[in-house]
């Protein structure tokens, strides 16, 4: 899966890019929210070797957010994209904390909702978030999805039990999004 919107590029993780997404995913404020969190360089490495790089893969895959100015990793993107078609996609971003604030994420997944409900023609997408996590809520509000689900203390992540929110959208709901 590549994506191409105004000011980035969303396309598979490189071997060059360990360093980069170890810098995303050991951030301490990103790493607060993700469930994986590389423990050095080589696991980073690793990770992205495992990596699909099927244009449409299925199952869960990870690809590198790039400002396309200049190429540079500023974050990642999770799709999982179930084989049976009826099934939801879901996904979850990763930005790094100084590139954050800018519209990336927002323009990062419309182009990804756009992918998922137009050339892909899915029903559904929906994403886990912890609701401490308040720019990510945000976020997720802004594109018009919506809470279906806050589940308390559902997880043990990092040494403590958090609460996790679903939030979703439909095809026909992300038709009706202005934009």
């Amino acid at each position: 899966m590549e994506l191409i919107t105004a000011r980035l590029r969303i396309d598979p993780l490189r071997p060059d890019d360990a360093a980069a997404l170890f810098a995303v995913r050991g951030d301490p404020a990103v790493a607060r929210y993700q469930g994986w969190r590389p423990a050095d360089l080589a696991a980073a490495a690793a990770f992205i070797e495992r990596q699909s790089p099927a244009a449409i893969p299925v199952g869960w895959v990870q690809r590198a957010i790039r400002r396309r100015e200049d190429g540079r990793l500023i974050g990642d993107l999770g799709v999982n994209l179930p084989e049976d078609a009826k099934d939801s996609v879901e996904f979850g971003i990763s930005l790094l904390p100084a590139e954050q604030g800018r519209g990336y994420a927002g323009e990062a997944l419309r182009a990804l909702f756009d992918q998922v409900f137009g050339p892909l023609g899915r029903h559904r997408i929906h994403a886990s978030v912890d609701p401490r996590n308040l720019a990510c809520l945000a976020l997720l509000r802004s594109l018009g999805m919506r809470q279906e689900a806050h589940h308390r203390e559902s997880l043990w992540l990092h040494g403590e039990w958090v609460d996790d929110m679903v939030f979703a959208m439909l095809s026909r709901e992300w038709a009706a999004v202005p934009r």
